[in-house]
């Protein structure tokens, strides 16, 4: 009985690894193997961080990005452009343009794109949110830097429509970015040389 338990705990452990991106069976046993044999300390520390992480960390009331706190540093920052709002699908590109390039503006960030196959539609994307930073008079240009993917270019010109509605100019991020790519895999200089391309898209 002793060993079932073990080995059942042992599955779970497995099978719970398997949540992660691409991690399948073979790379879960692996993981879990590697954790019990040789790194138990390493174990107990992702547990209890996971577990802080989990508790803690919610979105930010003004972008919609990670953060612990109501506002994160970003939209806490009073040097950043508050007439600039970038407009980002997920956490990960919002972190690969802070990276790659000299933009000192603010946030939005979607939490993915148009994609009413996936459920995904305006009012998933925050847009009440965002409207209303719109439409509050700071916001001079909206930098629309969805990924070039089919449902990105639909979601930019949703995006560009709601800044014409609110009398923002709308960019959208130029050349450089491949038909089809994720800026968090794009390189630095590619994406920074985008980003400085930007232009004012038409109606």
């Amino acid at each position: 009985m002793f060993m079932s338990n073990d080995h059942n705990l042992l599955a779970e452990l497995i099978e719970a690894l398997r949540c992660l991106p691409g991690v399948g069976a073979k790379s879960a046993q692996r993981m879990a193997f590697h954790l019990l044999e040789r790194d138990r300390g390493g174990g107990v520390r992702l547990s209890k961080v996971l577990d802080e992480a989990m508790q803690r960390i919610g979105h930010c009331q003004s972008c919609r990005n990670f953060s612990e706190s109501a506002e994160c540093a970003i939209c806490a920052n009073g040097s950043r452009d508050a007439s600039l709002l970038c407009v980002v699908e997920t956490p990960a590109d919002l972190l690969a343009v802070e990276q790659a390039t000299g933009y000192r503006g603010r946030y939005f960030v979607l939490m993915g794109r148009l994609s009413p196959l996936d459920g995904l539609g305006p009012r998933e994307l925050g847009v009440e949110l965002l409207t209303g930073r719109l439409a509050d008079g700071a916001v001079r240009e909206l930098v629309i830097a969805t990924n070039p993917t089919v449902e990105g270019e639909a979601t930019s010109h949703w995006l560009g429509q709601l800044a014409r509605t609110a009398g923002v100019r709308a960019t959208r991020l130029a050349h450089g970015v491949p038909l089809g790519g994720e800026l968090e895999y794009v390189d630095r200089s590619t994406l920074a040389h985008a980003f400085g391309s930007r232009q004012v898209l038409d109606d």
